[in-house]
């Protein structure tokens, strides 16, 4: 039950976020893509514990403004070598300390994430809840296009797997 409160309430902050982003001054939304390069630590048919590395590709649609940031992220992992596919959705809050204000701008930011996994290897299929941090850079390229580098890592509330890491490169438009 707590598990359930807890992930209520930081999708109902990341939700308000989206809505206050909607009505603040110099807001903007975005629509983007991701890749990535992860590691799934989790156990499979034949070995406990196995940390499977591959790229992950993903969606990104969210809202910004000047300090802050929501993301609603949907990223695949498909590591058959390794015997480990992840499909996993967030929802991501991100505040920007630093902004350069320059033509391209330079934005680095920290954040929260939380979300829902589906985890599958071989007799394993299993999900739950999922939550960590995000720290990276958000470089301002355009007015309508962001490029996003940042490393996400997150633990889960899956007893198969122990947590999830990636180093992500992303591609937003702005609107």
């Amino acid at each position: 039950m707590m598990k359930k409160t807890v992930v209520a309430l930081l999708a109902g902050l990341a939700l308000g976020n989206t809505l206050y982003a909607d009505s603040a001054p110099g807001d903007k939304k975005f629509l983007g893509l991701e890749v990535g390069a992860a590691e799934v630590q989790g156990d499979t048919y034949s070995e406990l514990n196995k940390k499977g590395n591959t790229a992950e590709f993903g969606i990104r649609l969210g809202a910004q403004t000047d300090d802050w940031r929501t993301t609603f992220v949907y990223d695949y992992y498909n590591s058959s070598s390794d015997d480990q596919k992840v499909n996993k959705g967030l929802a991501m809050i991100d505040y920007f300390f630093y902004n350069s204000g320059s033509e391209v701008s330079v934005r680095p930011f920290i954040g929260l994430n939380v979300g829902y996994a589906n985890y599958q290897s071989t007799a394993i299929d299993v999900s739950g809840v999922m939550y960590g941090g995000q720290a990276g850079i958000v470089i301002g390229i355009t007015p309508q296009i962001d490029l996003d580098l940042g490393y996400r890592y997150s633990l889960t509330q899956i007893n198969e797997v122990d947590h999830l890491s990636s180093v992500v490169f992303g591609f937003n438009y702005l609107f």
